[in-house]
């Protein structure tokens, strides 16, 4: 067996499980769960619509390139999302089964094991894709903590020359999970000059990006890279996914694009890994991104849950309404004399609501578990449910500060 693979720590999901074995919650309350991070609104149904009407496509070997009409869908979306000349389809966009997918194979592809003391930089609380994906590529993981004077985007700043020469791979998450956190434009230049002098990759993942909650949608790292005048986007992939745009997380589609020189390596290293899109799949896909309607739907489905479920949990709890994204991302360890596992079981008993440890998706780094104390709320579910689960939350709460 690969010997890589024992590197490798139980997804937070199996930690979950493990903690909640042999607890039977509170039959005075029906499960509610903002644990995963699944979009739960209705998949739109001219999206539905649209894979039944190709579902011809399944009598065909799909190319791993994608056809056309979506790279082409693809290359028009980011054009008008992100205001940039409208890339290559046949160079610059590549379509992947997923985000999930892509962020892993793209460590084995751009990770040189040999060179001594390969590292992956990764946030921390972070994805744990990331850390897995650094291991198989027989590199190390290297977190950089997030940094709540930073609005919890993590500081590079505090990273030292001797690391920056030993990173070949930088994950980024903006919007960040589970912080919500977006970088600034002054966060990207700081990130491009560092992989200039360094010639590391950075891999940005986006996925989150259409959910937001001011008026202007987060900045993407190819819109940075175009605004700070970087042509041809040198060392910078970005990661997409109809997942949550479109909730549609059983289609696993998604688009990585940027660096033509990166996407050609990766092209190669995607026909061997048999990573190729269904026929049926892509034409539904190329609908879905061709489509803004519907992604405007479902971001004023979010700010009106959040706008009402934010509040409530502000009056026990220390948390704040995030840059974008789906999650709060809630600290529960300043006013309760309570650790965020023990919440979280608890929490489940007596009130039959999941919840996200924080410690889960983080690791000690630099003396500290920085998501320790905190916990990770998904407001996936429709506005009722979300409702309810605060208010369960805070009748929790208030029953842990008489105690």
């Amino acid at each position: 067996m690969n010997p890589l693979l024992d590197q490798l720590q139980p997804y937070p999901f199996e930690k979950l499980k493990k903690l909640f074995a042999g607890v039977t919650p509170s039959a005075a309350y029906r499960p509610i769960s903002l644990g995963i991070g699944e979009p739960k609104h209705p998949t739109p149904a001219f999206i539905q619509q649209a894979l039944a009407d190709n579902l011809g496509g399944l009598a065909n070997y799909p190319a791993t390139l994608g056809s056309e009409a979506l790279r082409g869908a693809i290359a028009d979306w980011l054009e008008q999302r992100y205001a940039i000349p409208r890339p290559d389809p046949a160079t610059q966009i590549l379509p992947v089964i997923g985000s999930r997918e892509a962020l892993f194979a793209l460590a084995q592809t751009v990770v040189d094991a040999s060179r001594p003391g390969a590292l992956v930089m990764c946030p921390n609380p972070f994805y744990q894709i990331y850390e897995g994906a650094a291991y198989l590529a027989g590199a190390q993981p290297y977190f950089v903590n997030s940094d709540p004077a930073r609005n919890f985007a993590p500081d590079f700043s505090q990273v030292p020359d001797e690391v920056w020469s030993r990173v070949q791979l930088l994950f980024v998450c903006s919007p960040g999970n589970p912080t919500g956190a977006v970088l600034s434009l002054e966060d990207w230049k700081e990130l491009f000059a560092l992989s200039d002098r360094h010639g590391f990759v950075i891999a940005s993942d986006e996925c989150y990006s259409e959910i937001y909650f001011k008026n202007d949608p987060p900045l993407g790292g190819m819109q940075a890279a175009q605004l700070l005048g970087r042509s041809g986007y040198p060392r910078l992939i970005s990661f997409s996914s109809l997942s949550k745009r479109s909730n549609v997380p059983g289609m696993r589609s998604g688009f990585v694009a940027g660096d033509a020189d990166i996407l050609k390596k990766f092209l190669l290293y995607r026909t061997y890994h048999g990573a190729a899109m269904s026929p049926s799949i892509q034409a539904a896909s190329a609908v879905a991104w061709k489509d803004e309607q519907h992604v405007a739907d479902n971001i004023a489905k979010y700010v009106t849950k959040f706008s009402q479920v934010t509040p409530l949990l502000q009056e026990v709890l220390d948390v704040a309404l995030p840059d974008a994204g789906f999650y709060l991302w809630a600290h529960v360890g300043k006013r309760l004399d309570i650790d965020d596992v023990e919440f979280a079981r608890r929490l489940y008993a007596e009130y039959n609501v999941t919840v996200l440890p924080g410690s889960y998706l983080a690791r000690e780094a630099h003396g500290v578990n920085p998501g320790a104390g905190r916990i990770r709320m998904a407001l996936v579910a429709e506005v009722e449910e979300c409702l309810e689960a605060a208010q369960r939350i805070v009748a929790f709460v208030n029953q842990l500060a008489v105690r």
